[in-house]
């Protein structure tokens, strides 16, 4: 079983923008390559249809600007 490191000392809120940036970005990579996904953060209320990849990645660092679809 693997240990859960200490965090390092520091602003959680500091690492909370550090993690969303690396995972705003990972999910944008995964999106230029992924109708279905883009589609999933069209329904979340992302608008990044017919984005760049380096847009998508700095919408997906907000919160989401459009209603929710269901």
């Amino acid at each position: 079983m693997n240990a859960i490191p200490d965090p390092p000392d520091g602003d959680p809120a500091e690492d909370i923008v550090r993690v969303n940036a690396a995972l705003s970005e990972w999910a944008a990579r995964s999106a230029a390559d992924s109708a279905t996904l883009i589609d999933r953060f069209e329904d979340l209320g992302y608008a990044v249809r017919g984005k760049s990849e380096a847009e998508i990645a700095e919408i997906l660092r907000q919160p989401p600007t459009g209603q929710r679809r269901t």
